[in-house]
């Protein structure tokens, strides 16, 4: 093999700009002028390649040590070792790829859209592209070419095409991470998020705690003048956002969950995760929520099937019995 001209630099600035392994380069060129020695030599069972920091390659037998090289080795192996180093450098860059995105899973990332496509967007994110299905789209939501978007890795699958990463705007995960972004607290320890309950694009219920007594975990969430949570809001097209307390007396933390409806008043059924919540005739509007949205994400949020009764149903059955346990005993007399 002839020599090559700064045949190490070249290596070098391969490994810098793709981050491909300098060995790893040079295991993958021994194996390309190896394949291509099997074909010309006879006996190659026991061949080895050395080579040289300047790029000349040698073959030789490795139980005679005998040097074996084919006297017209040089086109051949050039030819094989172009073919093989570009599919070890795809592979090499796709494992790369994997592992950079393995890290980034559950992280918000940037990316450029590509373009629209009937079932989604066809995303840039750096060294590979991939898709945002239109069920990981907030609805409502319209992106053009080259537009900077903000998305959730939610998932690294390895293909024989290279990685698949799975992006998602939708996902609950999207929410607690701008959380994260926006609140310091969050990343400092003060505050921390318990659980979330989201139906994109309409209403999200995150629970919070503080852990500091002196730090309150929702206005701190809100900020002043509703900054910090209307920077959220933004970023998901004005999705209703609910900072909800978060607390280990699940009484407590329904009630709370159950917000803006306030005069709450919750009976759990013991042993099980089945509660009863009574509540003014004004409020159960509230409390209920549109299409019921708002009492379906409380039950997500705290993990618990939620009755909700007003307090005048309550008051009617009430009376109802009396007067039927009146009528019985005026019968029996």
């Amino acid at each position: 093999m002839k020599k090559t001209p700064n045949f190490k630099a070249m290596f070098e600035e391969i490994e810098r700009e793709r981050g491909i392994k300098e060995e790893d380069l040079i295991a993958a060129l021994k194996d390309a002028l190896l394949t291509a020695a099997k074909k010309r030599v006879e006996n190659s069972d026991n061949l080895e390649v050395e080579i040289a920091a300047d790029g000349s390659a040698r073959i030789f037998d490795k139980e005679s040590g005998k040097e074996v090289t084919p006297s017209d080795f040089g086109r051949i192996a050039a030819q094989t070792a172009k073919q093989v180093i570009v599919q070890r450098l795809r592979e090499a860059e796709k494992e790369v790829s994997y592992a950079e995105f393995l890290d980034k899973v559950g992280q918000i990332v940037i990316g450029t859209v590509q373009r629209q496509e009937y079932s989604g967007y066809l995303v840039n994110m750096g060294k590979i592209e991939t898709f945002l299905a239109n069920q990981d789209v907030i609805p409502g939501e319209m992106f053009r070419p080259k537009e900077k978007i903000k998305v959730l890795v939610a998932e690294v699958k390895k293909t024989s095409k290279g990685p698949m990463v799975v992006i998602s705007r939708t996902h609950p995960d999207f929410i607690r991470k701008l959380f994260e972004m926006e609140i310091p607290e969050f990343s400092q320890g003060i505050l921390e998020i318990k659980a979330i309950a989201r139906e994109a694009g309409r209403r999200t219920k995150v629970a919070v705690i503080s852990n500091d007594p002196d730090v309150g975990a929702v206005g701190t969430c809100i900020g002043p003048m509703g900054s910090r949570i209307q920077t959220i809001t933004r970023e998901v097209k004005s999705e209703r956002i609910d900072v909800i307390e978060w607390s280990e007396k699940p009484d407590v933390f329904i009630a709370n969950a159950l917000a803006p409806a306030k005069s709450v008043k919750v009976r759990l059924k013991p042993g099980e995760s089945v509660c009863q919540v009574i509540i003014p005739e004004k409020e159960l509007s509230l409390a209920i929520g549109k299409d019921g949205q708002n009492v379906r994400l409380a039950a997500k949020l705290t993990g618990y099937k939620i009755d909700i009764l007003s307090e005048e149903k309550i008051a009617e059955e009430k009376a109802a019995r009396a007067s039927e346990e009146a009528e019985k005993k005026g019968t029996e007399k």
